[in-house]
């Protein structure tokens, strides 16, 4: 008892208050670059207005953003496994937080985009990086609870993105929503600063693989805008990318095996747990896409919600996430990181099943309840498998794996938005032929919806198998992945 009674009232040591204001660094680097991803939609109507400008014109200042984290990411780990990770990530804020000033301050739309582009580059190194140092900032009994807060703060920020930029805009103006990150961005390099560990010196040595990061930059991009150029309508544009990306692949590995130093370590994907962790992340990502781009119109149509409705409604999913990150990674340092990916699986194909039923004669149930149980699918899935593979990386490897786990998620997120759009298109349209309608109505919302998480849940099914391999294989030895 007295020894008991002497540990609770141990105070907290030195390190572990080093690790908190760490991981709290860390977690605000998280927020800022899943808000600049989230905040910068709703101000596309705004900016149309201000520069004059056509959809497809303002539509760049998004994907400027996201195909620059697409393309840099995995270079941005590599550069840091090289010459250090904490001089790399405070580059990625203070580079964050001033291109957020170029941008609020952008007298052109093509100034803004450039200054959007640069703020992409700064949240890639910060994407890349923050999984990367968790692992030296808590003990190893620990990872699956920092993934989980990093998990929930990316969550907040996607949550948060629309309201905060609908109330910026509405008080203050377009350039609100970009200066809003300065202070923020200040605050996370300072707390960066002080807390982040110095770590050893980098334990990769060479020359940076600068072929294969123009190589990999050109094919990523390539893909990227084939699934978004047009809105999910293939035309010939978009086969031609496809064919330079399949091209680019080639390319690519022949390169990564005649050079020295390459970016990234092909031997290492021999090791399945990691395969089958990245397919995963990219199969996950595409179907959670689909809440996104196909929920707003089955709330709309299909229910007959208003837009303020639909608003709250869509947001059920993202506070879900938020509120289950954190339960996830405790889960998945009490009972593993491959049982709960497979747990997380099963409610996330558990809760697609249950979208493609589409009833809608039980209104907004139909559509929170499923919602709920995929999304604390997909949160227990994210944090538990992100835990499983930064926790086995070792110390000169971390953060270009760590851009392989965000570029997979990135990649399944717009390959999903095509995709899943383009599904729900062909689906809903068949069912307006059908009774002769042109326009999105209940019935062929309804239909859409159902065609679409069908395949949703076939994706996640698929996923399930991977980890029921990866869960088997987890106590075999496997070739390393440096």
């Amino acid at each position: 008892m007295a020894v008991a009674k002497q540990n609770r009232e141990r105070p907290i040591s030195t390190s572990q208050k080093s690790a908190r204001w760490a991981l709290a660094s860390l977690s605000l680097a998280t927020l800022l670059s899943s808000l600049g991803t989230s905040i910068a939609s709703v101000g596309l109507p705004s900016l149309m207005q201000a520069f004059a400008a056509s959809f497809q014109a303002v539509q760049w200042v998004v994907l400027a953003y996201l195909l620059a984290i697409t393309t840099l990411i995995v270079s941005a780990g590599r550069l840091a496994d090289m010459f250090g990770r904490r001089p790399l990530l405070l580059g990625g804020i203070a580079l964050f937080t001033s291109a957020s000033v170029l941008c609020g301050l952008a007298p052109t739309l093509w100034l803004l985009i450039a200054a959007r582009a640069m703020q992409g580059l700064g949240a890639a190194l910060m994407m890349a990086l923050t999984l990367a140092f968790v692992t030296e900032t808590v003990s190893k009994d620990r990872t699956g609870s920092a993934m989980g807060l990093l998990g929930a703060m990316s969550a907040i920020g996607t949550t948060l993105g629309p309201s905060l930029g609908g109330l910026l805009i509405a008080g203050l103006g377009w350039r609100a929503i970009f200066l809003v990150n300065v202070p923020l961005g200040l605050l996370t390099f300072a707390l960066a600063w002080r807390a982040l560990p110095a770590g050893n010196k980098a334990a990769q040595q060479g020359k940076f693989d600068a072929t294969g990061t123009v190589l990999l930059g050109l094919t990523l991009a390539a893909y990227a805008m084939a699934m978004t150029l047009g809105r999910g309508n293939f035309g010939v544009l978009n086969v031609g990318l496809l064919a330079v990306t399949a091209l680019g692949i080639v390319l690519f590995a022949v390169a990564q095996r005649s050079v020295k130093n390459p970016l990234v370590q092909l031997a290492g994907f021999r090791d399945l747990r990691l395969s089958a962790s990245l397919a995963m992340g990219f199969i996950v990502a595409t179907v959670m896409m689909a809440t996104l781009v196909v929920g707003p119109f089955y709330l709309s149509r299909g229910l007959g919600l208003d837009a303020a409705t639909v608003g709250v409604v869509l947001s059920t999913g993202p506070l879900v996430s938020t509120l289950s990150a954190l339960l996830a990674g405790r889960l998945s340092d009490r009972l593993g990181a491959h049982r709960m990916m497979v747990a997380g699986l099963i409610s996330l194909a558990t809760g697609t099943a249950l979208l493609s039923l589409a009833m809608t004669t039980l209104g907004i149930a139909s559509y929170v309840g499923p919602i709920t149980v995929t999304c604390f699918g997909y949160a227990l899935f994210q944090t538990s498998n992100n835990a499983a593979v930064m926790s086995g990386v070792g110390a000169g490897e971390r953060g270009v794996i760590s851009g392989l786990l965000n570029l997979s998620r990135n990649l399944g997120l717009i390959t999903g938005a095509s995709l899943m759009g383009a599904i729900f298109a062909v689906a809903s349209a068949g069912a307006r032929h059908g009774t002769g309608q042109d326009v999105v109505n209940s019935a062929s919302a309804a239909r859409g919806m159902q065609v679409t998480f069908e395949t949703a849940t076939a994706l996640a099914l698929a996923a399930l198998l991977l980890a029921l391999l990866s869960l088997r294989i987890s106590g075999r030895p496997q070739p390393g992945i440096a």
